[in-house]
């Protein structure tokens, strides 16, 4: 794809056969956009799911939006309610979530709201010592900048990329209990899940995608390393081959038509 053909839009999404048979429910990471997620929305309406990415709690608004979102439960009623409402429309309802949409989405798979499930770069747990610095700094220190941009190899891709420029470190509090509670419940996930990690990624550990691999009870499981690329894997270098390997594993278990 060249620069012409980039077209950025950090809102909502809903693409794909409105009357599908599966609809996949596509959720972002914490600070992002429905953006990040949108190349793998476009290659499941391709494969003829319906594709749906909303805006979780306090995003593609202000920092100081998400900063108010008083809990990380927000975010999962969020999911919960749209993996809900895909259901009273679609025989089958999956989830393919980055990073904080990849806790959210092996939330859901947990409750048995989704039949089948991608995520990505998900980070089961911040490297020490943030997760026990952050509840008590956040008290003088509402905010931090994000130096560099957001952790995407392509630089052209990194540019254009919409996110927050600072992060509420109320927001990583939160993230960390979603974490643990993610965490406890990797032994009642049972659907068949692909588990993708950026090998170049710098915000969330590699190391991550082996652990949820192996912790999971589903029968069907499946890991992709994508080599050339960061955190945000669907935006970055090896976007088209995530986005082709996650439909092709989607699809599989569509309910065929009788």
């Amino acid at each position: 794809m060249n620069e012409r053909e980039v077209r950025v839009d950090p809102g909502p999404f809903a693409l794909g056969p409105v009357h599908a048979q599966a609809a996949v429910l596509c959720l972002h990471g914490l600070t992002g956009t429905p953006y990040e997620v949108r190349p793998l929305a476009e290659a499941f309406a391709e494969a003829g799911m319906r594709a749906v990415g909303p805006a979780l709690p306090g995003h593609v608004a202000t920092p100081e939006a998400l900063a108010a979102v008083d809990s990380w439960e927000r975010w999962a009623d969020a999911a919960r309610g749209a993996a809900r409402d895909l259901a009273k429309r679609h025989n089958k309802v999956f989830a393919a979530g980055l990073s904080m949409g990849g806790l959210l989405s092996l939330l859901l798979a947990s409750e048995r709201l989704v039949d089948a499930l991608v995520v990505v770069g998900v980070p089961l747990r911040l490297s020490p010592p943030i997760p026990w610095i952050v509840p008590v700094a956040k008290r003088f220190i509402p905010f931090l900048g994000k130096d560099g941009g957001s952790d995407i190899q392509d630089d052209a891709a990194r540019e254009r990329h919409p996110s927050y420029d600072r992060m509420p470190l109320h927001a990583v509090h939160e993230l960390t209990k979603l974490q643990r509670v993610v965490r406890g419940r990797l032994r009642q996930i049972e659907a068949p899940i692909l588990v993708a990690h950026g090998a170049l990624d710098r915000t969330a550990d590699r190391e991550d995608a082996a652990r949820i691999h192996a912790s999971v009870a589903s029968r069907e499981r499946e890991c992709l390393v994508l080599p050339a690329s960061g955190h945000v894997v669907p935006v970055d270098r090896d976007g088209a081959d995530l986005a082709r390997a996650a439909a092709a594993f989607l699809a599989r278990h569509v309910r065929p038509l009788r």
